[in-house]
C-alpha cells in the first residue's frame, strides 16, 4: 500500500486528536459498581429505570435478588430475571446500593438481614446508597436517616425515623439519595448517574432520551 505524505500528516492528526479525546474522556467518566436489590414485590419502574440510565451512562451495574431465585416477580405481576443472587455477590466493592420501592418489596427488603447489614457496611464507608418510593423505610429503620433530610412515597414519612422530610421528587444529603415515587424515577436516576459521570455527560444522555423535551427545557 502506498502512502503519500499528506495522508500520513493526516492520520498523525486524527491519531492526535484521538489521543486528547481519549484521555479528556477518562478523566471525567468513572465507571461505577452499581448493586441494585429486587424483592418480590418491587416496583418495576424504580428498579429498572436506574439501571437502563446508569447502563446507558457507562456504569456497571448488577441486580441482585434476594428471594433465593434469579427470577423475580414485581408488584405488578412482571417477572425479572436478575444478574445474580444476593448470596453469591461480593458487595465490598459497591459504589453504590440501590434499593427500589413497591409493596411488599420495600418490606421484603427491610426484612432480609444480610441488605440490612450491606446499607450498614456501606453507610460506614461513606458510600453511596440510593432508596426511592417505599424503600427510604429501610434506611430509616436503620437509623441511617437521622439528621438527614429525605424523601419518600407520601404517607411512608413517618418511617423515615429522625429524617426531616422534603417532599422533593429526589433528596441528596451526604451520602444517600431518596426518591420519591414512580414519577421521579428518571430525575432521581439522571442524579444518580452525574455522580460518577459528571452533569455535563448526564445533560448529553438526558437530550438523547428526549427528557429534556419531557420537562420543557427543549
Amino acid at each position: 500500500m502506498i502512502t503519500s505524505k499528506k495522508n500520513t500528516a493526516y492520520f498523525k492528526h486524527s491519531f492526535s486528536f484521538f489521543c486528547i479525546f481519549a484521555e479528556t474522556f477518562s478523566s471525567t467518566i468513572t465507571m461505577a459498581k452499581i448493586y441494585t436489590f429486587l424483592a418480590t414485590g418491587f416496583e418495576e419502574i424504580e428498579a429498572l429505570a436506574p439501571v437502563d440510565i446508569l447502563r446507558r451512562g457507562g456504569q456497571e451495574v448488577v441486580t441482585l435478588s434476594i428471594t433465593g431465585s434469579l427470577f423475580v416477580e414485581s408488584s405488578h405481576g412482571v417477572t425479572v430475571k436478575a444478574d445474580m443472587l444476593f448470596e453469591e455477590a461480593d458487595l465490598s466493592d459497591a459504589d453504590m446500593l440501590l434499593l427500589p420501592g413497591g409493596m411488599p418489596g420495600s418490606v421484603n427488603l427491610n426484612q432480609h438481614e444480610g441488605v440490612r447489614q450491606a446499607l450498614i457496611a456501606q453507610d460506614e464507608k461513606g458510600r453511596r446508597i440510593g432508596a426511592i418510593c417505599a424503600a427510604p423505610m429501610v434506611l430509616g429503620s436503620l437509623g441511617l436517616l437521622k439528621g438527614r433530610r429525605a424523601t419518600c412515597s407520601p404517607g411512608f414519612e413517618g418511617y423515615m425515623e429522625g429524617a426531616e422530610y422534603t417532599q422533593e421528587l429526589f433528596t441528596v444529603d451526604g451520602n444517600i439519595i431518596t426518591g420519591e415515587g414512580p414519577s421521579a424515577a428518571l430525575p432521581y436516576a439522571y442524579q444518580i448517574l452525574s455522580f460518577f459521570i459528571g452533569q455535563e455527560e448526564t445533560h448529553t444522555l438526558k437530550h438523547k432520551m428526549q427528557f429534556l423535551h419531557l420537562i420543557g427545557e427543549e
